[in-house]
């Protein structure tokens, strides 16, 4: 597997809406639609390849913390990743994990803190694989009831 960072092109463009398309058809997210240009423009890019075929992606930005004291000073840099997608038949390989820690290591200097907010219907799942396998720390819980 080839994880590397790359910049925003038209034929990367055109291959992370594919995923994101992708994903929305899975419908395992809350609120989930595919990218647009605008979604993905802005963000650093990390990718996961094998046999030449993109089969996972990581995109989020560096900002600086406001308003966040609960857990970060006003002002510390952080880095948001707005989305980590691995294509279904790939899954449970450890490529998101691979994904996540390339993604830490490159902004590592740069940012203090790694957050991500998830939306997903599985989310026994996810807990486990953020907390216990890349060891991030629980903040908060936003829940819902439909009336």
């Amino acid at each position: 597997m080839k994880l590397y960072e790359t910049e925003l092109n038209e034929a990367v463009l055109e291959k992370l809406i594919a995923l994101s398309e992708a994903w929305a058809a899975e419908k395992s997210c809350f609120g989930y639609r595919a990218n647009e240009r605008a979604d993905v423009e802005g963000n650093r890019i990390f990718l996961a390849e094998e046999n030449g075929e993109i089969v996972g992606y990581l995109f989020g930005k560096l900002s600086q913390a406001k308003q966040t004291c609960s857990v970060m000073a006003e002002g510390t840099p952080y880095f948001e990743v707005e989305e980590l997608y691995v294509v279904p038949e790939k899954r449970s390989r450890g490529i998101g994990a691979a994904l996540f820690r390339f993604a830490e290591d490159a902004v590592r200097g740069e940012a203090e803190i790694i957050l991500l907010s998830t939306a997903t219907k599985n989310w026994k799942a996810i807990f486990h694989f953020y907390l216990d396998e890349l060891d991030m720390q629980f903040w908060n819980a936003r829940l819902f009831k439909k009336l």
